[in-house]
């Protein structure tokens, strides 16, 4: 499973990059959190990638070169940083969507459409397994 992931999210940035699009492993998750609420504070967006938070401070930092991001303080609170897509952010999500649906189509080639649903069965029934256990910590 473990490499399956792996070479999926690779492959996914290795077509991207083919497009001369920058956008790295790992970034995908915060663009979309970030097309769903615009502004989002880092401590927010940390907890909800479930990451942490000098790893998202990386991330943002990386993303700012490229020009995704821009970071803002917060007007209330000077101590709380923002952060926000720029316009090169939105078309990137837009690229990074049309490539991921791209490499899905890719991936379930040859697949019946029972064994997709057998799959996304499987899937979710270890999903719900694995949310058992996060609850039980």
């Amino acid at each position: 499973m473990s490499n399956i992931m792996r070479l999926h999210r690779h492959t996914l940035h290795l077509l991207l990059q083919q497009q001369g699009i920058e956008v790295y492993p790992g970034q995908p998750p915060l663009l979309f959190r970030l097309s769903e609420e615009d502004g989002q504070s880092q401590k927010e967006l940390a907890r909800k990638l479930r990451i942490k938070p000098a790893t998202l401070t990386v991330m943002l930092t990386r993303m700012e070169k490229t020009g995704l991001v821009r970071r803002m303080s917060d007007t209330r609170d000077q101590r709380i940083s923002r952060v926000f897509l720029t316009e090169r952010g939105r078309q990137a999500i837009q690229a990074v969507k049309e490539t991921m649906q791209s490499l899905e189509l890719h991936t379930f080639e040859e697949f019946t459409a029972e064994e997709k649903l057998l799959l996304r069965r499987f899937l979710l029934h270890m999903q719900n397994n694995l949310k058992q256990i996060e609850e039980s910590i």
